[in-house]
């Protein structure tokens, strides 16, 4: 580390999965509580290192741009100060053992927890097999899964007497401190009874619900910076105004304060979460497909046509049958969907939203239509958000997915549609009507 990062915020936050996402949404809060400077980030980097590169030779600052229908407005972020390449796990495990560090925060996409849909750890995933065998010191080598990493640094922060520490996910998925909690302890149950039980008394799995939208960064914004700044910043941020930040669980070593800037702490926060996963990001997914066959590339187009826009709504309609009518406040929630996916200039790929469709699916959209089929009602709304999945992965062998393996097996199978639906829900796969619903569709 240099002088100059030494003498900046002192580390005691580290994130997992360092991308725009997370740069728009708890960095930016951080950012803007943390008036005496006391909680610095290190990040580590997913998949690529490049935002590490990115950001080191301008000691981790970025640009972040607010881009409403009518303007932009630029902040300088300074509350990352540190960013290492996410295989660089003997740093990982050192920052995490650190006594200073109160907790860690996770933007790892909902794939990245390597659970199957009862959220026990998916043990026939070769890499949490390989990860397995690393943590039972089967062999000599370090894990390559988040969740393996992470187990064997709080495993570290065990034997280094730091004390507790809490877990913070901020993907979307229903009960993602659940999902954490499962992941590592179904990691742990290798690493000793100690190990065990520091994970089940000493970790604090805090779950949340988020929402902000982040677009990719484009040549374009890193020109706008330079034009308006006169900085040329390597790696700017394009976020929307609206944020969102709902948390319920423990931080026993601390947390930043941030109420300040809006976040909200709950005692009971599925209904939250839920309106979150259903509204925005099952529409989003329902327009990610449907307004690619459609021939659209951003949100902002898709919602504009008129079909697509009642599909929307009719999936909304559904959604809300199975949220409280009390203090969600849903028509208001709906009205700043439709205003946030017509913003022009928030260009939102549907081809970025598109990925990982057979997990994102399993948690924005089955919950809905398998509450409506329980209802004895058809889930036609539901039905037509997974057609156009089923429809837009059968003519594509473009799309990212940690389950392709399967989407290709499915897809070559003699009723293809029964196999494609089964991956996003057994149950659903079962319901004939339901199935019949989307054969229709294709």
């Amino acid at each position: 580390m240099s002088a100059a990062k030494a003498s900046r915020r002192p580390e005691r936050i580290v994130h997992i999965g360092v991308g725009a996402f997370f740069r728009a949404h708890q960095a930016w809060y951080t950012n803007q509580v943390d008036h005496t400077q006391e909680w610095g980030i290190v990040g580590y980097t997913g998949r690529s290192a490049m935002v590490a590169d990115e950001l080191r030779p301008q000691d981790c600052k970025y640009s972040l741009i607010t881009r409403s229908a009518t303007g932009d407005h630029i902040d300088i972020i300074e509350s990352l100060v540190r960013v290492e390449d996410g295989a660089n796990v003997a740093d990982l495990v050192a920052t995490v053992a650190n006594p200073l560090t109160a907790l860690v925060t996770l933007t790892i996409t909902e794939a990245g927890y390597r659970v199957k849909p009862d959220l026990t750890l998916d043990t026939a995933d070769s890499e949490v097999a390989w990860d397995l065998q690393v943590l039972s010191e089967a062999v000599v080598a370090s894990p390559v899964t988040a969740m393996g990493r992470l187990a064997l640094a709080l495993d570290a922060r065990r034997k280094a007497g730091a004390g507790p520490i809490a877990i913070v996910s901020c993907d979307n998925m229903p009960d993602n401190g659940k999902v954490v909690r499962q992941a590592l302890e179904g990691f742990a149950a290798v690493m000793g009874v100690q190990t065990v039980a520091y994970f089940q008394n000493q970790v604090s799995y805090v779950t949340t619900s988020i929402d902000r939208i982040t677009p990719k960064t484009t040549d374009a914004d890193k020109a706008l910076v330079v034009a308006q700044t006169g900085w040329a910043d390597n790696s700017p941020v394009v976020t929307e105004p609206f944020r969102d930040w709902v948390l319920s669980g423990e931080f026993p070593a601390g947390r930043p304060a941030w109420e300040e800037a809006g976040a909200r702490f709950v005692d009971e926060i599925e209904p939250w979460e839920n309106r979150k996963l259903w509204l925005l990001n099952g529409s989003h997914s329902l327009l990610a497909y449907a307004g690619q066959l459609a021939g659209y590339e951003t949100v902002s187009d898709a919602i504009a046509d008129a079909g697509l826009l009642e599909a929307v709504e009719k999936f909304w309609d559904e959604a809300c049958e199975q949220l409280p009518t009390q203090g969600l406040d849903l028509p208001a929630y709906r009205a700043a969907l439709l205003e946030r996916f017509r913003n022009p200039r928030i260009r939102h790929n549907l081809a970025q939203i598109a990925n990982e469709g057979a997990t994102k699916l399993r948690v924005r959209v089955a919950p809905a239509a398998l509450a409506q089929l329980k209802k004895g009602k058809s889930g036609e709304a539901s039905a037509f958000a997974i057609a156009a999945w089923v429809k837009w992965i059968s003519q594509t062998d473009n799309y990212i997915d940690a389950r392709g393996a399967d989407i290709e097996l499915a897809k070559k199978a003699s009723d293809s549609v029964t196999a494609l639906v089964t991956l996003v829900s057994p149950q659903l796969a079962e319901n004939a009507a339901f199935l019949d619903r989307i054969r229709a569709l294709q």
